[in-house]
């Protein structure tokens, strides 16, 4: 049953995924509201995965509204669909995904900002794009734990992704993720987070035989604003440690 499952919902997934790119590219070029087109379908999309893969989505406090720059840890791919789903905005990705197939160009045309976290000659023109969203009206979020992880703990911050923020004193609004799963399921930490040594499909495949998993996103409403970058990093990290729930 399980197989069968996961079977229907990554069927699901590819066409509405396919589906849904397929539209924006058709229509893009003639919709004047590039920005209000692309959330549209971005919004589209993160909804559809969070229907066919049976995520419950609980939020703790209230989520920022654009434009806002958001920073929370990160646990799998499962956190932009939930994060998306709460609050509208973009995200900063790992320069890598560009390369995936289809993936990285989906990315690319839904707003995502690549950056490459071994060049730090990349962060001043990542951090322009940032920019250039906000201004725009746009939520930016951004996982400065550079990597998923198991979540049993948040990991330290990486304040090159916060120097921008930093040197521009742009508020900082933070959340934590955790993730859960009902009674007699594969733990949340093995289902949902996405941290072994496995490709993305395989472990699509393990999350979608789940019967249903819940996302939790804790919003705290303090805004964090320094103009030292590794004051800020610090204090951001120790904000989402407060509001976050270890996976289980």
């Amino acid at each position: 049953m399980r197989k069968v499952r996961a079977a229907i919902r990554l069927a699901l997934f590819a066409i509405s995924t396919i589906g849904l790119y397929g539209i924006w590219f058709l229509l893009h070029p003639f919709i004047p509201n590039k920005i209000y087109w692309r959330q549209v379908i971005f919004g589209a999309w993160t909804s559809s995965f969070v229907r066919i893969s049976n995520m419950r989505v609980e939020t703790i406090g209230e989520p920022p509204k654009p434009p806002f720059f958001l920073v929370a840890n990160h646990l799998s791919y499962t956190d932009i669909a939930a994060l998306r789903y709460a609050v509208k905005g973009i995200f900063v990705a790992k320069s890598e995904i560009l390369g995936w197939f289809l993936a990285g160009r989906i990315c690319r045309d839904m707003g995502t900002i690549f950056i490459d976290r071994t060049n730090r000659r990349d962060i001043p023109r990542a951090g322009k794009m940032i920019t250039e969203r906000l201004d725009a009206g746009e939520g930016v979020v951004v996982f400065p734990e550079g990597t998923s992880t198991k979540g049993e703990r948040v990991l330290p911050f990486n304040s090159s992704f916060l120097e921008f923020a930093a040197r521009a004193a742009i508020p900082v609004s933070c959340a934590a993720i955790s993730y859960r799963t009902p009674a007699g399921e594969m733990p949340a930490s093995y289902a949902v987070c996405w941290w072994e040594d496995i490709g993305f499909i395989a472990h699509l495949w393990r999350l979608l035989q789940a019967r249903e998993y819940t996302a939790i996103l804790n919003f705290s409403d303090e805004r964090v604003v320094n103009e030292d970058r590794k004051v800020l990093a610090r204090r951001v990290h120790e904000v989402v440690c407060e509001r976050f729930i270890p996976v289980v």
